[in-house]
């Protein structure tokens, strides 16, 4: 069963500042990642992820810089800064809500489940 599209996108930047928690990465390396740690469900394209990069580099969230590859060529790394890191605790508790909200409403209960 394929993903629907819209569900990821809502997500993406959330989870872009998540694979970079753990280190600098450059684009193909994020692509590589996601797809890696969702067990082959998320396939970001190039042309997806980079103006997303750049959306987040202009709201602060994340820095660039260039850096040599082994061959010679450099790439493009990015880097999650402070107000990045305060962006992903914020985007991962409204996820923790939201998606127990509908796992509640899913289940056919919730608080005033019964009333």
């Amino acid at each position: 069963m394929e993903l629907d599209k819209s569900l990821v996108s809502g997500s993406m930047s959330m989870l872009v500042l998540k694979l970079l928690e753990d280190g600098d990465k450059y684009g193909y390396q994020m692509i590589e990642e996601l797809q890696r740690r969702s067990d082959d469900t998320f396939h970001l394209k190039a042309g997806t992820l980079y103006p997303l990069l750049h959306s987040l580099e202009e709201k602060g969230l994340v820095s660039a810089y260039e850096r040599e590859s082994d061959s010679g060529k450099p790439r493009r790394y990015y880097r999650l800064n402070r107000q990045g890191k305060a962006a992903l605790k914020e985007k991962e508790s409204a996820w923790e809500q939201y998606t127990q909200a509908v796992r509640q409403v899913l289940k056919g209960g919730g608080r005033y489940a019964g009333i």
